[in-house]
């Protein structure tokens, strides 16, 4: 977000960047979450669904921008929110894995990849519906 912000702020943006900045940050979501479904303390198709929703909810987001429109980046589960649920769940699953390292039937990380999906949904509905009501307008 930085590099993005910089780039604006000196008048130095370009299609270009647009590239360099959303490109890895999509490769980044894959392979974090998928390295988490992968980690043995979960249930690996809940990893894959939360790297599949979180690839969507940016493409979701980019929409309006392809559109037209502006590019919608409101919604409870953006990029920075994902990577900040997933460090406390984390924690959380390292914590608790010397004890059972389930809260009920499923493990933390299982939780925290539900949240994360949940938050996926409600973010994509967020921009979804700004994008529709921005597309009228022009």
């Amino acid at each position: 977000m930085l590099d993005g912000m910089v780039a604006i702020a000196g008048d130095k943006a370009s299609v270009r960047g647009e590239i360099l900045n959303d490109l890895p940050d999509r490769v980044s979501d894959v392979i974090i979450f998928v390295g988490v479904a992968e980690s043995a303390w979960m249930n690996p198709r809940l990893g894959y669904l939360t790297a599949i929703a979180s690839v969507l909810t940016a493409y979701v987001g980019l929409f309006g921008q392809a559109l037209g429109a502006s590019r919608q980046f409101g919604g409870a589960m953006s990029k920075p929110w994902r990577m900040v649920v997933l460090a406390i769940g984390s924690w959380a699953a390292f914590l608790f894995e010397s004890s059972t390292g389930r809260l009920g039937s499923l493990q933390v990380l299982d939780w925290t990849c539900l949240v994360i999906v949940a938050g996926c949904l409600q973010t994509m509905t967020v921009r979804l519906t700004r994008i529709m009501r921005a597309l009228p307008a022009k």
